[in-house]
């Protein structure tokens, strides 16, 4: 690995080192910067657990377990300098445990994580907020496809033959050489896939024949899809009879519906689940950054939004997430119960439409910011 000197037009070549070289641990080194930086891998994981050892009759810790994007479980097993020769054995014995967790054992387990690390986040709420819908619409952990991901600095041939081989029963295993770097005082980490060949890595999982778990939950899904159009029929009648804002939205069988409010990653949205209805600002520009940027331009304005909107509302940044929301709910009401309904739809056209009207001049002057160069930027109140 080489550092550019732009100064100089000139590359100067990093030293490669070892974690042992540097006195690095992997648990208190690897497996924390993983489980703080689980991006490393190149993809969008939630670790839910770490050195977890509550599996039935048996000792063994998983170092790191994650979801992905899709409900899979990826187990993640860390090792310094060497990968040592019996780890796929091991991995493929963590992938067989976690097989049989229920989306309730894995809520449990993230709410167990959640707390010894020190928050009093709702593992509900942060896995809804992950898969970005409802905690009853995510589906966790389906038949056979746990993922296994081996980090190492090193991979013994014994390990990289036997991940080949197991490829080709389809078995989505991933190892990751990890290499330390340094330049004067200045460390630096490189992750590279290396099996499978990131160039090569798509390939069709054969899925076995549904289980009878599954198939009730296909049953169960349809039955909300309709409950749900229903009620966005119901909500759609009373909008469109009141005002313009939501007449080229159809009904939706999914929790939620949304519209633009003049701004691109900026969107006005409506939610009606099992527990609660709410109305909110949704901030999804694709960047991190921005998003937390642009909610704090618009939080500058807080005090004439709340004038505006009649109400306090709840000003969510969401620093651990990519988004960030403002909103209000009402709680206690469900979807499922059509007694409820009347007041849902009538809070969620009202508070729709006063959010709208609140939001829409600083959501201009937002769209207006984001266009000026970074270098005449500044908050104007």
């Amino acid at each position: 690995m080489y550092q550019i000197n732009r100064t100089t037009n000139t590359i100067i070549k990093l030293d490669e080192k070892t974690f042992f070289d540097l006195g690095f641990k992997e648990r208190e080194h690897l497996q924390e910067w993983l489980a703080k930086n689980p991006e490393a891998l190149g993809e969008e994981l939630l670790i839910i657990q770490k050195e977890f050892d509550g599996f039935n009759d048996t000792h063994e810790r998983i170092d790191l377990l994650a979801v992905d994007k899709q409900g899979n479980l990826v187990v993640i097993e860390n090792k310094l300098d060497d990968s040592g020769k019996d780890v796929t054995w091991q991995v493929l014995k963590y992938a067989s445990y976690c097989s049989s967790l229920s989306i309730d054992n894995i809520k449990d387990m993230y709410q167990d994580y959640l707390r010894k690390t020190g928050t009093n986040d709702s593992a509900t709420d942060k896995l809804a907020i992950f898969f970005d819908k409802e905690f009853e619409d995510i589906i966790l952990n389906q038949g056979s496809t746990q993922r296994i991901i081996m980090v190492a600095g090193k991979f013994r041939r014994e390990v990289t033959s036997t991940v080949l081989w197991l490829m080709n029963f389809n078995m989505r295993i991933q190892c990751f050489k990890v290499t330390p770097y340094a330049q004067g005082d200045q460390l630096f980490l490189n992750f590279e896939q290396i099996l499978p060949i990131k160039d090569a890595e798509d390939y069709t999982i054969s899925m076995a024949s549904k289980a009878q778990d599954e198939i009730a939950l296909q049953e169960s899904s349809k039955t909300r899809y309709t409950i749900r159009t229903e009620f966005w029929t119901l909500f759609l009648k009373k909008a469109n009879a009141k005002n313009s804002l939501w007449n080229n939205i159809s009904p939706s069988w999914d929790s939620w519906i949304g519209i633009g409010i003049g701004m691109s990653g900026v969107s006005l949205n409506i939610a009606a689940t099992k527990h609660y209805c709410r109305t909110e600002i949704y901030f999804n520009y694709g960047s991190r950054d921005k998003n937390k940027e642009f909610f704090d331009f618009i939080k500058s304005y807080k005090q004439e939004i709340e004038t505006n909107f009649g109400a306090e509302l709840v000003w969510e940044r969401m620093d651990d997430n990519v988004t960030c929301r403002i909103g209000c709910r009402m709680d206690d009401v469900s979807i499922y119960d059509k007694e409820d309904w009347d007041k849902m739809t009538d809070f969620l056209v009202t508070t729709s439409q006063k959010m709208e009207e609140a939001f829409r001049v600083p959501v201009q002057k937002l769209s207006r910011y984001s266009k000026k160069g970074d270098h005449d930027k500044q908050f104007q109140v």
